[in-house]
């Protein structure tokens, strides 16, 4: 029994030693990651198993087919004016009512997240565009930038795409389902408060300066041609489950397929559909990298005992001590190892909390929120890195962090409470 555990520990090792040193050569993340995993192969079996490596890789294919489809979808849109329409539009009509604005940007800036489970994706579709906006509305250029993070963050944990609960799920053979109430509750919510605590104090917006700041959308574009493929997409995901026994499995890829065909023909210019393909690709390639990468890795683990030890570890725990340290504990891992501690630390959690007579659907949402807002800590810290850039934020990366501290201990404290009443709050889970 002891040897059991003493080899686990020494893959465990082997992975942080080998991950620290990939990174001290200036490796990637993927790579870091990569090498981490190999390393634990080679120490566990004595050789390369090409099967467990192949397996490991393809264990969220499904996930990954789901953000690229979503992500072109999202990217089709923007290229079509859709997106440029909304702010501008959305300015037009309540730049006298700051309030109302701030809440409808704050809707804009979460649809491309929930969509695509990437905040990164919110970043660079609608980022610039409600930067300038706020700009305008007399809000810092530090709080704007903390603004764009903490709402991308939030989106990216918006249903129906959590691409944190589904890893959970996913290890620990749940089914993504019920989500959607818990999830939306605390992504608004999260989104909210950050938008109004920071951007609640200025000015009404100087409209003539933000219309000249902001892109014209193409002639002819309107509230048709824009609404009609979230619509067809919407009916499709709401199809199956009001006639479940009639309407076919299309599934979420397909369903953004048909909703971005839907978008281009409504376009009122000729896209350039490959074009548009490519750099959806290429934007994406980061992200499904290291959820390839997180697939062998955690194929590693668990084929060396590793993974068990350290649900082990965490399944002892009492819940005083979760409870007390998982709002620091959640972030800071996904600032080290981003989605791969979804299913490292996720799946043992989840079925410590069912253990434990809690509701695992609500257990999940709020760590899945937690997770996320870790996006913008070093050393990975991808979406924080991407808003400072996208937003051309001149100040120190620290200031930039300062501004996102008491929104961020708001979203860790509403999610803590959510884990602590789970069974309380079960009401908001729907099948």
């Amino acid at each position: 029994m002891m040897d059991m555990y003493a080899h686990a520990t020494l893959i465990l090792v082997v992975i942080a030693a080998t991950f620290t040193v990939a990174k001290l050569f200036k490796l990637s993340i993927e790579l870091s990651m990569f090498a981490a995993a190999i390393a634990a192969f080679v120490v566990h079996t004595g050789n390369l198993p090409i099967r467990h490596i192949v397996e490991g890789a393809f264990t969220y294919y499904d996930v990954c087919l789901i953000f690229i489809t979503a992500t072109f979808f999202m990217s089709v849109l923007k290229e079509s004016g859709g997106i440029v329409y909304m702010v501008r539009s959305i300015v037009k009509t309540f730049h006298k009512h700051r309030a109302l604005c701030l809440f409808l940007l704050t809707v804009v800036l979460l649809i491309p997240g929930a969509l695509t489970g990437s905040g990164a994706a919110t970043v660079l579709t609608v980022g610039t565009l409600v930067g300038t906006v706020l700009t305008y509305m007399g809000i810092s250029e530090r709080k704007t930038a903390a603004i764009i993070f903490l709402c991308a963050a939030m989106s990216a944990a918006a249903p129906p795409i959590n691409l944190w609960a589904m890893m959970a799920a996913a290890g620990s053979n749940m089914p993504y389902v019920g989500f959607m109430g818990p999830l939306l509750v605390l992504s608004v919510v999260g989104a909210l408060f950050t938008m109004f605590y920071l951007g609640g104090k200025g000015k009404v917006v100087d409209l003539d300066k933000t219309l000249r700041e902001l892109p014209e959308p193409p002639e002819g574009m309107n509230w048709f041609r824009v609404g009609l493929p979230f619509a067809v997409l919407f009916l499709l995901i709401i199809a199956g489950r009001v006639w479940p026994f009639d309407m076919p499995i299309l599934g979420l890829p397909l369903m953004f397929v048909i909703s971005a065909v839907v978008a281009i023909l409504m376009s009122p210019k000729k896209l350039k559909i490959f074009a548009i393909a490519e750099e959806t690709i290429h934007s994406l390639i980061p992200l499904v990298g290291i959820m390839i990468v997180v697939g062998v890795l955690i194929q590693s683990m668990a084929l060396s005992g590793a993974r068990g030890l350290i649900s082990l570890g965490v399944v002892t725990l009492p819940l005083w001590v979760l409870f007390g340290t998982l709002w620091i504990i959640l972030p800071v891992s996904e600032g080290l190892l981003q989605y791969a501690v979804a299913p490292l630390l996720g799946v043992p959690l989840v079925l410590l909390f069912n253990m434990k007579a809690m509701n695992p659907i609500i257990a999940l949402s709020a760590m899945a929120v937690m997770w996320p807002v870790g996006d913008s800590l070093p050393p990975t810290a991808v979406v924080g890195r991407a808003t400072v850039m996208e937003l051309e934020f001149k100040g120190r990366y620290t200031e930039f962090l300062k501004a996102c501290i008491v929104p961020s201990l708001f979203i860790l404290l509403v999610c803590t409470l959510f884990l602590i009443f789970s069974n309380q709050l079960s009401f908001l889970v729907a099948g």
